[in-house]
């Protein structure tokens, strides 16, 4: 199976947000929360350093996915021909 190649804009997208916390979604019930420490283009994929793995859960009641479980882990290498979705976390904001 040839390489995918990942568009640039991905990689600058990923670089803009360099220090914030990220979700990576690997497959609909499970992904890593964490620090988005570094993005590498060869592999293409990305370092989260204080991450924890995540396990997602999806009701007819509450369709979105929210997180249901986490597990400790530290750094970890995600590449990015793995992952489904990626999302910015926000702090809260104060009201």
């Amino acid at each position: 199976m040839p390489e995918q190649n990942i568009p640039p804009t991905i990689f600058h997208m990923l670089e803009k947000n360099i220090g914030k916390t990220i979700r990576v979604i690997l497959d609909p019930s499970y992904g890593f929360e964490g620090t988005l420490a570094a993005v590498t283009r060869e592999p293409p994929g990305i370092w989260l350093s204080d991450a924890e793995a995540i396990i997602l859960r999806a009701t007819i009641a509450q369709p979105i996915p929210q997180v249901a479980a986490r597990e400790e882990r530290s750094e970890i290498f995600i590449h990015l021909n793995a992952v489904q979705r990626i999302e910015v976390l926000h702090p809260p904001s104060r009201r």
